[in-house]
C-alpha cells in the first residue's frame, strides 16, 4: 500500500477480531518506529506491546479506552523524559504515527489512546520514573472486514486554505508573492 493510501484509509478501529496478530506483522509494525526520526537521533522512545488479557484490562480503564479489552494487541508508547526533556514526547508520538501508517498498510485497525492515568499505567506496566507514557495504541484485524476494502469515507475536513499560510499567519498563498 502506497504511504497516501494508508493516510487516507487509516481509520479509528474500536472493534476488533479476536484474531492474534502474527509476530512477523507486529515486527514490521514495530519496526517502522525504529527508523522514525528524533531530535538529536537520541531515539528516546520504548514500546511496551501487551497482550495480556489481564493488562490490557487495566490499561482500559481510561473514559475512552474501554474498547482495549479486545484489541488484541496494546502498544505502550514510553518517552525517556532524561535523554531527551524538550523532545522526547514529540519523538515518541512521530514514532507511534509511522506504526499506526504500517499498521494500516498490514490491513491492521488502530486507534490512538489518550485517555489513561499515567500512573495507573506505569504501575501496572512497571515504567520507569524518568519515562513518561505518551499514548497508547490499540492494533489488530478490525471486526469489520470491510474496513479497508472500500472506498476511504468522505471525511468532514476544512479546506487547505484554511489551514495552511504562507510566509506568516493567514497570508493565503496568492498574497505570498508580493
Amino acid at each position: 500500500m502506497e504511504v497516501m493510501d494508508a493516510i487516507r484509509k487509516r481509520i479509528s478501529v474500536r472493534s476488533y477480531d479476536s484474531k492474534p496478530v502474527p509476530d512477523d506483522v507486529l515486527n514490521r509494525v514495530l519496526g517502522s518506529a525504529r527508523v522514525a526520526p528524533s531530535a538529536m537521533n537520541y531515539q528516546p522512545w520504548h514500546f511496551i506491546v501487551v497482550k495480556d488479557t489481564e493488562k490490557r484490562k487495566t490499561l482500559s480503564e481510561g473514559r475512552y479506552a474501554r474498547f482495549l479489552t479486545q484489541s488484541p494487541v496494546v502498544v505502550v508508547g514510553c518517552a525517556d523524559e532524561k535523554k531527551s526533556p524538550e523532545w522526547a514526547v514529540v519523538d515518541v508520538t512521530i514514532a507511534l504515527q509511522n506504526m499506526v501508517l504500517a499498521a494500516t498498510s498490514e490491513g491492521l485497525g488502530t486507534c490512538w489512546i489518550g485517555s489513561f492515568d499515567e500512573d495507573r499505567v506505569k504501575d501496572a506496566l512497571k515504567v520507569p520514573k524518568y519515562y513518561g507514557v505518551v499514548a497508547m495504541l490499540s492494533m489488530g484485524y478490525p471486526k469489520d472486514k470491510e474496513t479497508f476494502a472500500r472506498p476511504p469515507r468522505a471525511k468532514s475536513r476544512k479546506a487547505l486554505e484554511d489551514i495552511v499560510s504562507y510566509e506568516e499567519f493567514g497570508r493565503r498563498q496568492a498574497d505570498s508573492h508580493r
